[in-house]
């Protein structure tokens, strides 16, 4: 038995589906429908991240580097404080599509020489193929890469390093010990040079520009200084505030400075001019990250975790902004139970944004969210017009990432209002077409983690299939018409009244023996005998012409009586 369409209901009968089929077709108009759908619930190429699992064991994350070669995930970690019988701290190198630790890099050099199990605060730099440079407590810039038994490393020399990042050269990384900014080897940890500030916190460098911009975050200033000369080239005034420190970013691409100050984030391009400020409420902004694909910036904001402030809610936040004018693209993404009260949070994006990692100290994990887009309509349904009976299939597509769910959907309004097809849920919808879906419209619901939307909409047009059998009735053959004879005066009455239908025939004297002819024949002998009888002609089909000619066969039928009514009373007498 061939399946209908899960809404149609049981035929009616055939006068009943006829009158449904014009109404419908009268009051049912195609649409105007362009690739993209309508009614969509949110632009196509809409941005979303969702979270899709955590790591942990990896101790309590400080810093993360997704490597750019080896596609590793580094973690820097120091040791979580409820985990007495185990020390976590240390370089550990994760698989970042399940998060398995793959190993752990706990020794290195103290001041003397001497492994011991270090912490590891910041991760400064991908080495080339594998492996990454860091920086730990409380002077170490170290090397290590997956497998080492044991990390290289030097001290420098002078104060506790208070912040690091990547140098002018691969082999050369700054630091900062308080004021002070200096280049230092990575082998030997040997100072090259290095300027001292009034006061400051942390730094970006901006390598393609020959600057570093460095914050200090108390006086709410930046200082630009110069690579080439090592000076300061440029100051740079910082909003008021209370000073809550948070990070200082360069865009690779731009030059743009991004500053993290107490919940907001001041911008400034290249210049130094103040471009914009994105606020975060009562959350702080931690960390940030670009990537020169997408040409977007990634910010991390927690939350203080002091419910006695205004707006503290124990929840954080994952914002992501078009670098070039500071707007969201994407959804921001609640973190639940980030705050700062345990350390800052650190971020990792993969080139192209389609995988982000965020640490979170307090609970000694690491998130992964993965980037989804909301569908686009590559393929819209087709307008069918068929008959009743017919096998009808409409056919839509689109595109993600992640690849789009569908769900077809039925209108019998016009499109005013919308029902689920139950079971259609593939790109391709099949069913039986039926008298009563003339002017049903059809659309394909695609939806995934960023959003929802519609293809166009197609109409059906279904007709009543011809049930028409045999041919055409023949005209009936046409009667004499001959003249009926003067009765003699015997009274015999032979005459006839004759003729074809149409005519009538002559007029004679009826004979008794006369005959009235069927009203179906169409050359139906009257009084006569010599008429043809037609069958399956024209008045089989045409009602008004059968009453006609059946009206017209009474009428000389009552005249014959009349006439042989009259002949018996002239030969009584």
């Amino acid at each position: 038995m061939t399946p209908r369409h899960p809404l149609t209901p049981g035929r009616a009968g055939a006068a009943s589906a006829a009158l449904a089929l014009v109404l419908a077709s009268a009051a049912t108009g195609s649409p105007v429908s362009a690739a993209g759908g309508e009614g969509a619930d949110v632009p196509a190429g809409t941005v979303a991240y969702r979270s899709v699992a955590q790591f942990a064991g990896a101790g309590k994350p400080r810093d993360l580097l997704l490597h750019p070669d080896s596609k590793k995930l580094y973690v820097g970690s120091d040791d979580l404080p409820d985990t007495a019988d185990v020390n976590e701290s240390g370089l550990h190198v994760l698989d970042p599509a399940d998060g398995k630790v793959r190993s752990t890099v706990g020794q290195a050099p103290g001041p003397t020489g001497t492994l011991g199990r270090r912490a590891v605060r910041q991760l400064l730099a991908p080495l080339p193929g594998d492996g990454a440079v860091f920086s730990y407590p409380l002077r170490g810039i170290g090397t290590a890469k997956d497998g080492d038994a044991a990390a290289a490393g030097a001290w420098v020399t002078g104060a506790a390093v208070t912040h690091a990042t990547a140098g002018l050269t691969p082999s050369t990384v700054l630091v900062a010990q308080g004021s002070v900014l200096s280049e230092v080897e990575i082998a030997t940890a040997a100072v090259k040079r290095s300027v001292t500030l009034e006061g400051g916190d942390g730094f970006a460098v901006d390598a393609a520009r020959g600057a570093v911009w460095f914050t200090d975050f108390g006086n709410r200033r930046m200082y630009r200084v110069d690579t080439a000369a090592f000076t300061v080239a440029a100051t740079v005034e910082l909003p008021a505030g209370e000073g809550f420190a948070g990070f200082t970013e360069v865009d690779p691409e731009t030059g743009a400075v991004w500053v993290g100050l107490d919940t907001s984030v001041v911008v400034h391009d290249a210049t130094g001019k103040r471009l914009g400020i994105l606020k975060g409420g009562a959350d702080m902004p931690r960390a940030a990250s670009f990537d020169t694909v997408t040409h977007e910036a990634f910010v991390v904001w927690q939350d203080a975790g002091d419910s006695s402030q205004p707006g503290s809610d124990n929840n954080g936040r994952l914002t992501v902004h078009r670098a070039r004018d500071l707007q969201e693209v994407a959804k921001p993404v609640v973190l639940p139970g980030f705050h700062t009260q345990l350390g800052s949070a650190a971020l990792a994006v993969e080139p192209g944004g389609a995988v982000v990692f965020v640490s979170d100290p307090v609970a000694g994990k690491i998130t992964r969210l993965e980037r989804a887009t909301s569908p686009r309509v590559t393929r819209d349904p087709a307008d069918r017009a068929v008959t009743a009976g017919t096998r009808v299939s409409l056919t839509a597509e689109a595109e993600g990432p992640p690849r789009p769910t569908v769900a077809w959907q039925v209108s019998t309004d016009a499109g005013r209002t919308w029902q689920a097809v139950e079971g259609a849920s593939s790109p391709t919808y099949s069913f039986t077409a039926a008298v009563s879906d003339n002017g049903r419209r059809y659309r394909a619901e695609f939806a995934n983690d960023a959003g929802t939307v519609h293809s166009a909409a197609a109409t059906l047009t279904v007709t009543i299939a011809d049930t028409t059998t045999g041919g055409t009735g023949s005209t009936g053959a046409t009667g004499s018409t001959s003249v009926g004879s003067d009765g003699g005066s015997d009274g015999s009455a032979n005459g006839s009244v004759g003729g074809s239908a149409a005519t009538g025939g002559g007029a004679g004297t009826p004979s008794t023996s006369g005959t009235v002819g069927g009203a179906g024949s169409a050359g139906a002998t009257v009084g006569g005998r010599t008429n043809a009888t037609a069958t399956g002609g024209a008045l089989a089909s045409t009602g008004a012409a059968v009453a006609s000619l059946a009206g017209s066969a009474v009428v000389l039928t009552a005249a014959g009586w009349l006439l042989i009514r009259r002949a018996r009373r002239r030969a009584d007498g």
